[in-house]
């Protein structure tokens, strides 16, 4: 998740760059931003995942450790029955009285219980010998995410010094430090049915508005690329992850040829994800500085095509 401008923020102390030089820069440190976003997003998915295994591990003990009060307690019975009466076995049980089947049926009955109790005893045994080791392992990955959330932490700050002087060469090359978004820029959202047409449909209200790139943000006045594509496919009822890479994971693979209003375009090796809205045109949320907006399919080369399932 290592951060690094590459030199793209500095500014020749000779001669100031030229509108193309400060456009591929732009460029550059834009992409750069949209990956570290993109680690953070993932982060977070991770550890979700590392919480919710150690709240589904601690569950999955308890019925082990039931049966095993059960057991005990029979065993702790059956012990304090023998020390009572004398030890329990076939003379004790003889001298019980009775006939020869209900002193079959008494000894079967007897073992049949110590049996039953040590098979808990022992399933409770090997299941706390099973969860020590799952916590442990689970408190090792927790403490690593940790770290690493610190370390991506240090490096959003580092990233907003970035933001400010990335505005300032914005500023330098357009004349601003940010573009405008202009109302009904993308024009009508096209009559689409279904749960597609309700993902398309609040792309294009986003584009129509001066968002932003926002960092690690879902709505409703700044995204981040994948959060754009979740939020619109979220008013469908369909849920995927804040993650350019896990949505490429989440959806069903697809070819150029069978693209649908709603599909997902996948970009930069799974670093930047759009909607695709036909026509051969996406809505995406593109970079830090520039609205949500509506442009050409081809605006990078695509890495892969994915259905929402």
């Amino acid at each position: 998740m290592a951060f690094a401008l590459t030199g793209s923020m500095a500014t020749s102390a000779h001669a100031a760059p030229s509108e193309t030089e400060l456009k591929k820069k732009i460029e550059t440190a834009s992409n750069q931003l949209e990956d570290i976003t993109e680690s953070y997003n993932k982060l977070k998915i991770d550890l979700a995942k590392t919480a919710t295994d150690q709240k589904n591990l601690a569950a999955s003990i308890a019925p082990a450790k039931a049966k095993q009060l059960v057991a005990s307690a029979q065993v702790n019975n059956i012990a304090a029955t023998s020390y009572k009466q004398g030890r329990i076995g076939p003379m004790a049980a003889m001298l019980g009285g009775g006939d020869q089947g209900s002193l079959v049926d008494r000894m079967a009955y007897l073992d049949l219980i110590q049996r039953s109790n040590q098979r808990d005893i022992d399933a409770y045994a090997d299941t706390t010998a099973t969860y020590n080791e799952r916590s442990a392992a689970l408190k090792t990955t927790q403490a690593k995410q940790a770290a690493q959330l610190k370390a991506i932490d240090t490096r959003k700050k580092k990233i907003e010094g970035d933001i400010k002087k990335l505005k300032a060469m914005r500023e330098q090359a357009y004349g601003s430090a940010s573009e405008t978004g202009v109302a009904g820029a993308a024009g009508p959202a096209p009559a689409i049915s279904g749960s597609a047409g309700k993902a398309v449909s609040y792309a294009y209200t986003q584009a129509n508005k001066p968002a932003y790139y926002g960092y690690g943000d879902s709505g409703p006045n700044t995204f981040d690329c994948s959060g754009l594509t979740m939020m619109a496919w979220a008013q469908a009822g369909k849920s995927l992850p804040h993650n350019a890479a896990a949505q490429y994971s989440a959806t069903a693979r697809i070819s150029k040829a069978d693209l649908q209003p709603g599909d997902l375009v996948f970009y930069r090796s799974l670093g930047h994800v759009g909607l695709y809205v036909g026509g051969g045109m996406i809505i995406d949320a593109s970079r830090q500085g520039e609205p949500i907006k509506k442009r050409t399919i081809n605006v990078m080369t695509p890495y892969g095509y994915g259905r929402v399932k």
